[in-house]
């Protein structure tokens, strides 16, 4: 004979489970730490100077 189960502790628990796999994506994605951001905004403001540096005044 099978166990009873209750539907909306099921649904439940499902949704949970699915909420969780989806944030575990978004920090795999977008989660950088604030070392790594830093890094990337030094890396894009030295490149800005090099190319501000190299325009032609009109």
């Amino acid at each position: 004979m099978a166990d009873i189960l209750s539907l909306s502790k099921a649904r439940k628990s499902k949704a949970r489970a699915d909420k969780e796999a989806a944030a575990a994506e978004n920090r795999a994605k977008f989660g950088r730490s604030k070392a790594q951001k830093a890094v990337d905004e030094s890396r894009k403001s030295a490149a800005e100077k090099m190319i501000d540096a190299h325009k032609r005044e009109p």
